[in-house]
């Protein structure tokens, strides 16, 4: 049978939060009211940590910015993002990782709880295929309209996310020897305590407690979690 290894994006396989700084970039470029906007990607990076975030009023929030502009625009600025703030933290320890499931065989997958217009890129740059993520929805011209499909891919989202996947492959969990999920976060304990292996990947203090008492493995791919 084969194996399964999914893998959070924020602070697991980058040492940063694609979200947030997706916003901060936008606000260093002038796309955004800086004072506004920087205060509310603040307050809600801050109910993220702490477990309290809102996703569909964070997604309203993130998706709404982005309906604001033309997508040929937002394309120019991604690439801008990816060169100036993402590339620099693609590190050699998560290729590393990465590539011990590709030489398995394991089918990978990124499962995250930021956007697809945010996340496709970084997935392609770190050579994953398959990427689950808050699903923006699209007008006919493929302009963004600030919508959110189905329901966000955090917490125990991340779960229906995965089932609806592996089903659109005609596959279900039982289809797997083994399953891992490496994630930095205490919001990832729902998906994490239902697969084989979970692994807490630099994790913080609530998810380092949470896997100890569990005897989770813990790997710490980078410094710090900064």
């Amino acid at each position: 049978m084969p194996n399964l290894a999914l893998f959070d994006l924020d602070h697991t396989l980058i040492p940063i939060d694609s979200d947030y700084e997706w916003g901060q970039f936008l606000t260093r470029i002038g796309a955004v009211d800086a004072e506004e906007f920087s205060r509310r990607n603040a307050d809600f990076y801050a109910q993220y940590q702490a477990g309290t975030l809102d996703p569909v009023e964070y997604l309203e929030f993130a998706l709404g910015t982005l309906a604001a502009f033309d997508k040929a625009q937002l394309g120019q600025w991604h690439q801008q993002f990816m060169r100036e703030v993402i590339e620099p933290a693609l590190l050699p320890a998560a290729y590393e990782l990465l590539k011990r499931h590709q030489e398995n065989n394991d089918l990978i997958a990124i499962i995250t709880a930021t956007n697809r217009f945010v996340t496709a890129p970084i997935a392609d740059a770190l050579g994953v295929v398959h990427l689950l993520a808050a699903e923006p929805e699209v007008d006919a011209n493929g302009q963004l309209t600030g919508k959110l499909i189905g329901v966000p891919s955090s917490g125990a989202g991340k779960i229906t996310h995965l089932k609806q996947w592996l089903d659109a492959q005609g596959k279900t969990l039982s289809d797997f020897e083994r399953i891992y999920f490496y994630s930095d976060s205490q919001n990832d304990i729902p998906l994490l305590s239902l697969v084989s292996h979970p692994v807490a990947t630099n994790p913080n203090a609530l998810l380092q407690a949470h896997a100890d008492q569990h005897g989770w493995q813990t790997l710490h791919l980078f410094k710090s979690n900064d």
